[in-house]
């Protein structure tokens, strides 16, 4: 394991882990498929977008929404895994820390700026499996098909019941 030297503004947790001081957490969907990419040393770099809706009702009960699109960045074994299930429109819970990188523009030769999400961790928000499931057949999928994320997937190996007991009832 390789130990990167601790910040002064790092926090350790009661097990003595490094922990993210000002974590960040986006809720949505990615907004297109993610691009796996390595650097020059070999190591994984997966980039992809989240678009985020907030929903409110104003005053006069009317419906409002703003949308919000996040770019992420995962890095090594976190880009790899995710680069095999991330697709466009999946929902997604990223954790992670923001983090603003400088260039200069090369049309304009100003200095211009980003801020990202290094991401620590990616889930598949389960809400949306279903909606996938849903585009799936309107595109023109089987009843009851999976998502294409889903396919990709290794199949699972069948398990042996674990019986209950000699007369197989109920253990309580």
């Amino acid at each position: 394991m390789v130990c990167a030297p601790r910040s002064s503004t790092s926090v350790i947790n009661p097990l003595g882990e490094e922990m993210n001081p000002a974590p960040v957490v986006i809720i949505g969907n990615v907004t297109a498929d993610p691009e796996l990419t390595f650097t020059a040393s070999g190591q994984a770099r997966l980039a992809f977008s989240v678009a985020s809706n907030y929903v409110w009702y104003d005053q006069a009960g009317e419906k409002q929404e703003k949308v919000s699109f996040f770019n992420i960045t995962a890095w090594r074994y976190t880009a790899e895994n995710a680069s095999k299930t991330l697709e466009k429109g999946i929902g997604v819970i990223v954790t992670g820390r923001l983090e603003q990188r400088t260039w200069d523009d090369k049309e304009t030769g100003q200095k211009r700026s980003t801020v990202e999400v290094i991401a620590d961790e990616i889930a598949i928000n389960t809400r949306a499996i279903e909606a996938v499931t849903r585009r799936t057949k309107q595109e023109g999928g089987q009843e009851g098909s999976a998502a294409p994320a889903a396919r990709r997937q290794k199949p699972v190996t069948s398990r042996q019941p674990v019986g209950v007991g000699a007369d197989e009832s109920e253990p309580f």
